[in-house]
C-alpha cells in the first residue's frame, strides 16, 4: 500500500512558511530593539558611572582640603600653644632672673640707703605711724590700721616687670 499523500500538510507548507518567517522577522527585529535599548542602557550606565566618579572625585578633593585645613589649623594651635609656652617659661625665667639681683641688692653696700628709702616711702604711703618691718627678701613691709604696703624686693621686680608690660614681649621677638 502506498501511502496517500497528506495534502492537508502541503496546503499549510505556505502557511507554516511565512509564519516562520514572520517569527525569524520578528524575533530579529526584537533582538535589534534590544541590543539597542542594551546600548543605550549602557551608555546612560557609563554615563551615570562617570557622574558618580566626578562627584566622587569632587567630594574627595573637597574632604581632602576640608582634612589639609583642619591639620592646618590644629597645627597652627599646637605651634601656637608652644610658642606661648616657651614665652611664659621665658618670662617665669626673667621674673625668677630678675628677682634673684634684686635679692642680691641685699649685699651691697648701697642697702642700708636703700632700706631707709623704702622707710621713708612706706611712710609716705601709710602714714608717719606705720609699723615698718624690714621683709626676710630683703626690702620692707609696713602695717598701718587698715592698710598696708608691700616694698619687698620681690614684690618691687614683680612690678617693675609688670609695668613693662608688652615691652617685655620684645625681649623673645624677632
Amino acid at each position: 500500500m502506498n501511502p496517500v499523500p497528506d495534502r492537508t500538510a502541503d496546503a499549510f507548507h505556505p502557511v507554516r512558511a511565512e509564519l516562520l518567517r514572520a517569527a525569524h522577522a520578528d524575533a530579529e527585529a526584537l533582538l535589534a530593539r534590544t541590543e539597542q535599548e542594551t546600548a543605550a542602557l549602557l551608555d546612560r550606565a557609563r554615563a551615570e558611572a562617570r557622574a558618580v566618579l566626578d562627584e566622587a572625585h569632587r567630594q574627595g578633593e573637597a574632604d581632602g582640603a576640608d582634612a589639609a585645613r583642619d591639620l592646618l589649623v590644629r597645627a597652627r594651635r599646637k605651634a601656637r600653644a608652644r610658642t606661648l609656652a616657651a614665652r611664659r617659661e621665658s618670662y617665669a625665667e626673667l621674673r625668677r632672673e630678675v628677682t634673684a639681683r634684686v635679692r642680691a641688692l641685699r649685699r651691697t653696700d648701697g642697702y642700708a640707703d636703700l632700706l631707709e628709702r623704702l622707710d621713708h616711702r612706706a611712710r609716705a604711703l601709710l602714714g608717719p605711724d606705720a609699723e615698718v618691718t624690714e621683709h626676710p627678701e630683703g626690702g620692707v613691709v609696713a602695717r598701718a590700721p587698715g592698710k598696708g604696703a608691700d616694698l619687698s624686693l620681690p614684690a618691687l621686680a614683680g612690678r617693675a616687670l609688670d609695668r613693662l608690660g608688652g615691652e617685655v614681649r620684645t625681649l623673645w621677638e624677632t
